[in-house]
């Protein structure tokens, strides 16, 4: 049974090679979109290392992870919100101008060698800010530039474009502070967020470019968006189950155990080599842009619920299987696996929810993923993290990825459960 509100309820997704790309507005924004992931990318890599090198604080590299998620946490919806009732290409060069404030702003204490904790605590919630504001509304604009039909496409090499970026920032970062130093590299890097902040300016999308009549968004309400959007999308089971699949990894698993890599490296045999380390960082982002390029060049895995728990479940046993195993060469193949069943599998949810979401509220609903699926990431440190201290981190990561295993397990007996009713009523 479909939602009568929802009239993309059946998709027609496209199967052509890099679908996405056929528009021409696609191809610069997912060009400036790579450029500004990888500016991200750099001033991260800049920024942490001369906040460590200046007061060495476990508890300020704790809280530039919260300060990273927590806003998506808390205000994912509100930005969705936002992107529904103004121009969503505003909304993303608001978030663009916070990122430049921050990397200026890294850049004047790094000059002036000034920099103190609350001045970094201050530029790493604002760049936290600047994301909440990009995430929702970046998503919404995707959709007016290619449509329906190639809108898994677009997903899909959006979150390419992201790992692409993840990959090249920190080699780049770390050139740029050996040549340039660490103040002159931040303060250039400021230049590589322009391209897509440019173009933005004058790209026909938005409101004013849409040729079908949405209803009028609904005004900004506060916190009760998050209750009233909660309401709207009740009538579709698969919203609801990709926005908990997608909310349940980042809770469980996340990528808290990124953050664990050196005791893996370590425990594999490798603790005193920072280059096999570095490939154990690098295995999960070269498999997920493994899996962007190949999946898009057939227009392979078209998105349907049941295929997202699919994957999602071969992602537990995979991320399980990395927690266990004593081979290093397993360990980086695994990763390798696990960076593609990540790709694949939440931009298959994500477009899921962007297409039966209704119209009228798309910002709000893509918001509320944006808080499941990055905000709940704010507490993966703890599954994770915490429980490695206390039972090491092999067996926290298996044990987090076999909770999580049920969870999604649950949920995809209730979809298929849903989805044999609602044919069993039609």
């Amino acid at each position: 049974m479909t939602d009568p509100r929802d009239p993309t309820e059946q998709p027609a997704p496209s199967r052509k090679s890099f679908a996405a790309l056929r528009h021409a507005g696609a191809r610069p924004y997912l060009l400036g979109f790579a450029l500004a992931m990888m500016a991200d990318s750099i001033e991260h890599v800049i920024s942490y290392w001369m906040i460590f090198q200046k007061f060495e604080s476990p508890t300020l590299g704790g809280f530039a992870v919260i300060a990273h998620w927590l806003p998506f946490l808390l205000f994912s919806v509100h930005t969705g919100a936002l992107a529904d009732r103004f121009d969503p290409r505003r909304i993303i060069q608001i978030g663009l101008v916070l990122f430049i404030i921050a990397s200026a702003g890294w850049g004047y204490f790094f000059l002036t060698d000034t920099l103190e904790m609350w001045h970094t605590v201050v530029l790493l919630t604002i760049h936290g800010i600047a994301g909440v504001f990009w995430g929702p509304a970046g998503q919404v604009l995707i959709h007016d530039i290619v449509g329906r039909e190639h809108l898994q496409s677009a997903v899909r090499l959006m979150a390419t474009s992201r790992m692409l970026g993840l990959l090249l920032g920190p080699a780049l970062g770390g050139g740029m502070m050996l040549v340039l130093g660490a103040a002159n590299a931040i303060l250039i890097n400021i230049l590589i967020y322009l391209p897509l902040g440019l173009w933005l300016w004058k790209a026909p999308y938005g409101p004013r470019f849409r040729t079908n009549q949405e209803a009028p968004a609904r005004a900004i309400r506060g916190l009760s968006d998050i209750t009233a959007t909660i309401r709207d999308i009740a009538a579709s089971p698969a919203v609801i189950t990709m926005i908990l699949a997608a909310g349940g990894a980042s809770l469980f698993v996340g990528n808290a155990h990124q953050a664990q890599m050196p005791e893996f490296a370590r425990d594999l045999g490798y603790g005193g080599s920072g280059a096999f380390y570095s490939i154990l960082l690098a295995a999960n982002a070269a498999g997920a842009l493994t899996a962007g390029l190949l999946l898009e060049s057939g227009g392979f895995l078209q998105a349907r619920p049941r295929t997202v728990f699919i994957l999602l479940l071969m992602w537990c046993v995979t991320i399980a299987s990395f927690a266990i195993t004593t081979s290093y060469t397993v360990a980086v193949a695994l990763l390798l696996i696990a960076g593609f069943l990540d790709l694949s599998y939440n931009s298959m949810a994500q477009t899921v929810v962007q297409l039966r979401a209704p119209p009228d509220i798309r910002g709000r609903v893509i918001g509320l993923y944006h808080t499941s699926h990055n905000g709940l990431r704010t507490f993966s440190g703890i599954t994770v993290g915490v429980g490695g201290g206390i039972f090491g981190i092999h067996w926290s990561l298996a044990v987090s990825a076999g909770v999580l295993f049920a969870f999604a397990l649950g949920l995809f007996a209730y979809t298929m459960r849903v989805g044999e009713a609602a044919a069993a009523a039609d």
